[in-house]
């Protein structure tokens, strides 16, 4: 096959009129100022949402591909929710201070805690999604899944205080419901019983009420679902059904014990 054949099969192969990388560049470089102009103290916010708003515009001319409808709008309500987002964040930071021994500072929070960016990441994508605009919430959590390794959808609902703890390979679905003062260990899944496409406008994902705590590696399934206030999930544990107020829920493991061989 000629160069020029092989050209031809790749255009011809390339059927996405919407499919520009640049999106996906021009998200992180946005998510990377907005976090900034949040926390950093050498940051002039003034100057900062200026830039923030031209890089806006750029997302919309890449991302909004429905003429009728204007993103552009967008930015005006979006901007004006930054200080809340911020106020909420200080909380989830206070409450990592305040539940791991480990920290040294609030500074060490914002800077080096993985769980924390992926929170404040989660809570900045979090009111893109509930305006609608397409695409760029998901890839800004993608952008804090890749550097976290921590998967929040954008569409999840997360209360006040929320505590992500080492955090590797937590996954927290687009319809899950997380309250105040939740903490969550490494490995846990809030996900779906099951995976069909036309579940998409039902809640698939569990309910997790005020003051839970969710060690490692434990696994909650299904939209009906609800942990009760004040529960302990241990590590390990699979529930898909629900648990009432101020339970413990263990994993028991099955211990065998090999014979001799020569006994």
């Amino acid at each position: 096959m000629t160069q020029k054949a092989i050209i031809e099969k790749i255009n011809e192969h390339k059927k996405q009129p919407n499919l520009r990388y640049i999106l996906k560049e021009k998200t992180e470089a946005f998510t990377k100022d907005l976090f900034y102009t949040l926390f950093d103290i050498d940051t002039e916010v003034a100057k900062n949402l200026d830039r923030l708003e031209s890089q806006f515009d750029a997302l919309v001319d890449l991302a909004c591909w429905d003429v009728d409808k204007s993103c552009k709008k967008i930015w005006t309500s979006y901007v004006e929710k930054l200080p809340e987002i911020l106020r909420r964040l200080n909380l989830d930071a206070e409450a990592t201070v305040n539940c791991d021994p480990a920290s040294q500072s609030i500074e060490e929070v914002y800077m080096a805690y993985p769980g924390f960016y992926a929170i404040a990441i989660y809570r900045l994508a979090h009111e893109l999604y509930k305006e609608g605009f397409p695409l760029v919430p998901r890839l800004m959590t993608e952008c804090a899944h890749r550097q976290t390794g921590i998967d929040i959808n954008p569409g999840a609902q997360i209360g006040d205080s929320f505590h992500i703890d080492h955090g590797t390979g937590i996954v927290i679905g687009e319809t899950a419901i997380v309250k105040n003062h939740v903490k969550i260990y490494q490995g846990v899944t809030l996900g779906g019983l099951y995976v069909a496409k036309h579940l998409h406008k039902t809640k698939r994902h569990p309910t997790i009420e005020d003051n839970v705590t969710i060690y490692a590696s434990a696994t909650i399934l299904g939209g009906d679902t609800v942990i009760g206030e004040n529960s302990v999930i241990g590590g390990n544990a699979w529930l898909t059904d629900s648990v009432p107020k101020n339970s413990t829920v263990f994993h028991t493991p099955e211990i065998k014990i090999k014979p001799l061989s020569n006994a």
